[in-house]
């Protein structure tokens, strides 16, 4: 396994991240914890959840699944960065959702207790808060670093404009701020590029990317397209209008001996602001799988032709737009 450090922080962590989503809606309890084992034994010691994650409103079933595992010790938590995050509505009432500083304290407390452990390694705003003053949040996620119940705070679905502002207002107030920002951000996806990436990279954030095969679009969807999520009617939708370019990209694939899914990977490794996608693996075979993205060393001619089949925005911004 490869390590880098998260962002500016002297925190080390694996290039691949094991995102947790579908432990609970999609992988069973057993299955999770096999899958969590062997990440393990792979040396992948970042793992990411969030607080709504398990299909179902204010359970926290993700979380809960992770925490019994921690349960079972054998150095299990010690081992683990673990990521979750804060936002999202966890009851019908008005404070059990966003940022404020009520909503903060007490969506932590309760992470902490299905996740059966006394910190946080990174606590994530999973969305932006329009309504609440930066003031407020950064003072409720102060008073946890003090309490020791987070250590690092970051951010997701952030834009770049957001992060800057975030992190100059963190540093008024002697405060480390964010030093993560986790973004939508594959071959296909690739507005990020225009101001987010340039935001981490000026202000030392690492960037997690979330959904690194597009849904499974760029894992050899014109191969398997009746498998996983390919099959959901989105997908299938995005699927057509990508057709031609899935086409070359196969081929591509193809020509150089690699599965679609791993070159998608390699491609985000190579990426300077990337610290580790995120892989969701449902199974153990896509979790062992995942593993060959890390030994793909793409040549400058490949990582071009990947550019001429999906092309970015033009690099940052304004530069992308402007003369």
């Amino acid at each position: 396994m490869q390590y880098t450090h998260l962002g500016r922080t002297g925190l080390q962590v694996s290039r691949l991240c094991l995102g947790t989503m579908n432990f609970g809606p999609r992988t069973s309890e057993q299955d999770s914890f096999a899958i969590m084992d062997k990440a393990l034994d792979l040396g992948i010691n970042f793992f990411d959840s969030a607080n709504v994650y398990g299909g179902k409103r204010g359970e926290g079933i993700t979380e809960s699944i992770v925490g019994r595992w921690f349960a079972q010790g054998g150095g299990r938590r010690e081992k683990v960065v673990i990521a979750t995050k804060v936002y999202g509505g966890m009851g019908d009432w008005p404070n059990e959702s966003r940022l404020s500083a009520r909503h903060i304290k007490l969506a932590c407390e309760a992470s902490l207790r299905r996740l059966q452990t006394d910190y946080i390694d990174l606590y994530q705003m999973h969305h932006i808060d329009r309504d609440t003053p930066w003031e407020e949040i950064w003072q409720a996620m102060e008073q946890l670093v003090r309490e020791g119940k987070v250590i690092y705070v970051g951010s997701s679905n952030f834009a770049g404009w957001h992060i800057a502002q975030a992190n100059s207002i963190a540093a008024q107030r002697h405060f480390m701020g964010l030093v993560s920002e986790q973004s939508l951000y594959n071959l296909s996806a690739r507005t990020v590029e225009l101001e987010v990436i340039p935001a981490c990279q000026e202000y030392g954030l690492g960037l997690i990317p979330w959904s690194p095969l597009a849904g499974g679009m760029l894992g050899g969807a014109l191969q398997k397209a009746q498998e996983g999520r390919r099959t959901e009617e989105r997908t299938q939708q995005r699927i057509e209008e990508n057709r031609a370019k899935l086409e070359q990209y196969e081929s591509f694939c193809q020509d150089i001996g690699e599965t679609p899914a791993d070159v998608a990977l390699a491609w985000l490794l190579h990426q300077p602001a990337v610290t580790a996608p995120i892989i969701g693996p449902r199974t153990m075979d896509q979790l062992t799988g995942s593993l060959r993205a890390l030994e793909i060393a793409l040549s400058d001619e490949q990582l071009a032709r990947l550019d001429e089949i999906w092309p970015g925005p033009g690099g940052a911004a304004p530069e992308a737009y402007a003369w």
